[in-house]
């Protein structure tokens, strides 16, 4: 039977970021490139710069002025939302290969994109600087499931069939000994991703929240909220959004019907641009 460190050793073999996202990672992590050194590599892959600016001109970011070149990108939304960015468009290329169902994989990517709007508009409302960055949480959380559906599939569909009151996560650990979470925070750390990123990951299931960061319990009721809408359409929603958890953060039913209610206006315009497939669903 194969553990996680199997699953995310042969995983990191097949699904590989691209030498233009290393190349960028390394000119971000050194403090002596400039904004043009940056934007010259992006440029280097027409459908990265592209994907960039449509993303930086989208309703997402509500930019009053043109983005019309990738420095002004750059310069305008910041170096780590860029990097963020870029992270979406190689994570995207990398499951390109991935043998499964297109039915499948728009439904996981459009559940990815719920849970990237859900978790930025309530991290916005919730006044957290720069809640755009959280965009990147929700979309990369549950990128284990696309590893085990590339090497056991038949375990997806046993761990993706829970009824209430069982949850989807801990079908997952009773049938693989880990959970989806666990395995996308341990792929990501594999990618050398910031551990901004992956310790909200690997946390989303944890309801200890004594050490748990605003990200961690953000990521925890969001990926919940999403459910809700779902594959625990049927569940009780107290089962998923218990008092405690949604007393962890200033969190109302207004802000949770608000947050659905931009999920809905947001979803066709960002699938349109990272997964246009998916997008023809709706």
């Amino acid at each position: 039977m194969m553990n996680l460190s199997d699953y995310v050793d042969q995983a990191s073999e097949i699904f590989v970021l691209s030498d233009s996202f290393v190349r960028i990672k390394e000119l971000i992590d050194d403090e002596s490139s400039t904004i043009d050194d940056i934007a010259d590599v992006i440029l280097l892959d027409p459908a990265l710069a592209g994907t960039i600016l449509k993303l930086a001109n989208s309703s997402f970011f509500n930019y009053p002025g043109k983005i019309d070149t990738v420095s002004k990108a750059v310069l305008v939304l910041g170096i780590t939302e860029v990097y963020n960015l870029v992270i979406t468009f190689f994570t995207n290329k990398a499951f390109e290969s991935l043998v499964a169902d297109q039915d499948y994989l728009d439904n996981f990517w459009c559940k990815s994109v719920d849970s990237a709007l859900i978790i930025k508009f309530i991290g916005t409302k919730l006044g957290i600087v720069n809640a755009e960055r959280l965009f990147i949480l929700g979309l990369l959380h549950n990128l284990g499931e696309l590893v085990i559906q590339q090497f056991s599939p038949e375990k997806l569909i046993a761990a993706n069939g829970c009824e209430a009151p069982e949850l989807p996560w801990q079908k997952q650990q009773s049938l693989l000994g880990f959970t989806y979470g666990e395995c996308s925070a341990e792929l990501l750390k594999q990618w050398q991703l910031p551990f901004t990123i992956i310790e909200p990951i690997r946390n989303q299931d944890n309801d200890n929240f004594e050490f748990s960061s605003d990200e961690s319990k953000l990521l925890y009721l969001t990926k919940r909220i999403m459910l809700c809408n779902y594959e625990c359409s049927k569940h009780p929603v107290e089962l998923l959004l218990t008092e405690e958890a949604l007393q962890q953060l200033p969190i109302d039913q207004a802000m949770l019907q608000e947050a659905s209610q931009y999920c809905e206006l947001e979803r066709l315009g960002i699938l349109a641009i990272l997964n246009p497939n998916a997008a023809m669903v709706y």
